[in-house]
């Protein structure tokens, strides 16, 4: 409960009244007739327990990935995934947190539907935003920087130069809409292993895309096509900003798949 403390902030006296539990949750009609402030608070707070429960049960903690990180990435996912079609796209989020290290398993994809973490696992950014920890991003072309933000993964795949691969669809207008004309894709690459990070210090890096470990590439595409999302997390500092962080939308939204 402290965590969800921190979260909410000042707005956990209210929401205390009015959400006493996630199980607890009010009427359509009830909801209807409260001040429109009040259902705000109302949808953030079932947001933020939901969140909470998931991350505890996930067990994501033990393997680096932070709340904050998972928070923003599920607030989006809930805020997205209506838009792609719910009963289409997988119930799937894929997390990359670029605010580590290249030398550790920075990218996790996650059946939110079922609480499961499906892989956890290396991934590349792009050569011109670093060395070890990626800390600059663009959405320009030629750049061969990594591009922050909320992606929707391609409903098929193609092969190319790296074999199976998986277009992206950025969704944050000025960190990652050029997605699509850069060629930033999913594919893998023999840059991405644990012999790389023992002889040179760091993971290789890519032009933008998120390059996968070869092993792997295939299963995780295979999972996260159809238009899933995608959440790239970037270091403190990084400027990035979207429409798709509202948590009080996110709730009414995760209300609503219920």
């Amino acid at each position: 409960m402290r965590g969800l403390i921190a979260l909410v902030g000042s707005s956990l006296s209210l929401t205390a009244l009015l959400v006493p539990a996630v199980s607890h949750e009010r009427p359509p009609a009830v909801l209807a007739a409260m001040p429109i402030a009040a259902r705000r608070v109302y949808y953030q707070t079932v947001f933020e327990r939901q969140a909470v429960q998931l991350y505890s049960k996930l067990g994501v903690a033990v393997d680096g990935l932070p709340l904050s990180v998972f928070r923003e990435g599920l607030v989006g996912y809930y805020n997205i995934r209506p838009t792609a079609g719910r009963n289409t796209s997988p119930p799937v989020l894929t997390l990359l947190d670029f605010s580590r290290s290249s030398q550790q398993k920075r990218l996790w994809v996650i059946d939110v539907e079922r609480a499961k973490v499906l892989f956890h696992t290396l991934v590349a950014h792009g050569k011109a935003s670093g060395a070890d920890v990626p800390m600059a991003f663009s959405n320009k072309g030629g750049s061969e920087m990594s591009s922050l933000g909320f992606y929707r993964t391609a409903l098929t795949t193609y092969i190319g130069k790296h074999g199976l691969s998986l277009k992206l669809l950025g969704l944050d207008p000025g960190f990652n809409t050029n997605a699509e004309s850069r060629a930033v894709v999913i594919h893998g690459a023999e840059y991405v292993c644990e012999d790389f990070v023992r002889a040179h210090g760091r993971l290789g890096r890519s032009q933008g895309c998120p390059a996968l470990p070869v092993a792997e590439t295939t299963a995780i595409v295979k999972v996260i096509k159809g238009g899933s999302i995608m959440y790239l997390h970037g270091p403190a500092g990084a400027g990035y900003r979207s429409q798709w962080l509202n948590a009080a939308a996110a709730g009414e939204a995760l209300m609503a798949l219920r």
